[in-house]
């Protein structure tokens, strides 16, 4: 076996003589303790912030929509793929990384870990100060196109010229977080996620309820919740937490890993991009189709996406450092296990999550606003959107797989499967035929078609990693023959 893949114990030994942090860091149990243990010592903190950022999403929903009104909720809806498109450059460089990273140090490889995250960090501020400059310069363009119209203009302009200057921090913010749970650190990842959804409904109260401040509260409620969150992220790396800490060369540009973070790192812009023109499609088709209050329906519904499947996101979350680690060491069989354990853990849940949604879906749409035909609309949405369910950790996982070991083109077309091959053009037809009702029910058509072409991508792949031990033992047997 090749030993810059698998470096020898002695190789191991003068590495860790070398550097004090390597020989305590956490990043060696992603490739020693049993995969269902480590798996939900992954997940379950990746699950408790994606569901208290959930929470933070919907309890701020509840708020704009009670104390501004449902327009808000509107406005709101209309700025948030624009500022999150942006924010997800942050994401895609820190998924896209992180894999590097993970993989890195399965290989044991530290150094070319350090240079990985130092080329995230220069990445992630050059580009989004950019996006951000040109996003405010043709704000009276960009807010009409994703649906800001009529009474929905003026608020969503407010919101979104003071929520944009958050965004680079908040990209820093999700790349930085990417990267704590890649070196095994995930309740350190947990916490920078918690600090800004708590801090973002504190402000909330204040800001909106207390000091009367509409839109403009909202928003900087917002931004400076992302602000608080950079702080904890800047104080882990810089407080000697981290193993991964780079030096001020390591921030120079490395060609080789900026193409392989931004190939890897395109595929979560990719999913991100999708979803922004998706909101871009939909805010105006439901506006033709129902006014207002349609977008306000979707405004409800985009934001229980994320908190009604925060179970299975964060199973993926845990999956992803697991199986990058893990196919570093060329550990194949520790691979396949977290493939399967992964998926079973998430279908169950969603299991689970569907007949919730389903059973008590007026009475979650009453808890956002008092309208009884929003209600009423939202309700019958909830239950179709989200029929699907049980069986999307499938989709899911087989996308990451391919992102965790670094294969950025099947990973990017799993990837935008969903919504961008079949999800968007599917919505384009149904309306004509069915109207609303056409829009609601091309999702779980949408989920079920990717699920299956994704089952069998990841059937294959299954396949091969079941026959690279023998691989591998031929190349042994070779080595000693020799």
């Amino acid at each position: 076996m090749s030993k810059s893949i698998i470096p020898s114990d002695r190789n191991k030994s003068l590495e860790n003589k070398s550097d004090p942090v390597i020989s305590s860091n956490k990043s060696a149990s992603l490739g020693t303790k049993s995969i269902p243990s480590l798996l939900i010592e992954q997940a379950v903190p990746a699950s408790i912030g994606i569901l208290v950022m959930s929470l933070n999403i919907l309890v701020d929903t509840i708020f704009v929509g009670n104390w501004i009104g449902s327009i808000a909720i509107a406005a709101i809806n209309v700025v948030l793929p624009i500022s999150f498109f942006i924010a997800a450059l942050g994401m895609a460089i820190g998924i896209g990384g992180a894999s590097i990273i993970s993989r890195a140090l399965g290989a044991n490889d530290h150094a070319k870990a350090k240079r990985t995250f130092g080329n995230q960090v220069s990445l992630t501020v050059v580009i989004t100060v950019v996006l951000v400059i040109l996003g405010l310069v043709y704000i009276n363009s960009l807010v009409p196109a994703f649906g800001g119209k009529g009474d929905i203009f003026e608020p969503a302009k407010i919101y979104y010229r003071i929520v944009l200057y958050g965004v680079p921090v908040l990209a820093l913010c999700m790349m930085g977080n990417n990267v704590i749970r890649a070196e095994g650190s995930p309740r350190h990842a947990m916490v920078a996620m918690l600090i800004p959804s708590v801090g973002n409904l504190v402000l909330d109260y204040i800001l909106i309820n207390q000091m009367d401040m509409g839109m403009a509260g909202a928003a900087w409620a917002t931004t400076i919740s992302y602000g608080l969150c950079f702080m904890y992220v800047a104080w882990f790396f810089l407080s000697g937490r981290s193993e991964l800490m780079p030096s001020l060369r390591q921030l120079l540009p490395d060609w080789l890993i900026l193409k392989e973070i931004g190939a890897l790192g395109f595929v979560t812009l990719g999913r991100q991009a999708t979803v922004s023109i998706l909101y871009l499609i939909l805010n105006n088709i439901l506006f033709e189709l129902g006014g207002e209050e349609s977008v306000s329906v979707f405004g409800i519904i985009g934001r229980l996406m994320m908190f009604a499947i925060f179970p299975v996101m964060g199973i993926t979350q845990g999956f992803l450092p697991i199986a990058g680690y893990n196919y570093g060491a060329q550990q194949w069989k520790r691979v396949r296990e977290v493939i399967f354990v992964s998926i079973k853990y998430a279908c169950i849940l969603g299991v689970v999550i569907f007949i919730l949604l389903y059973v008590f879906a007026a009475d979650i749409a009453g808890v956002f606003i008092d309208n009884e035909v929003v209600i009423e609309q939202t309700t019958v949405a909830i239950r179709i959107v989200f029929f699907a369910v049980p069986i999307i950790a499938i989709q899911l996982i087989g996308a990451a797989y391919y992102q965790a070991i670094g294969r950025a083109l099947p990973a990017l077309i799993l990837t935008l499967l969903r919504t961008g091959i079949i999800l968007i053009p599917l919505i384009l037809v149904m309306k004509n035929i069915y109207g609303i009702d056409g829009v609601w029910m091309s999702f779980p058509i949408a989920d079920v078609a990717s699920t299956i072409i994704t089952a069998f991508f990841l059937w294959k792949a299954m396949q091969k990693l079941h026959k690279a031990p023998e691989v591998e033992m031929a190349q042994k047997t070779n080595q000693v023959t020799e």
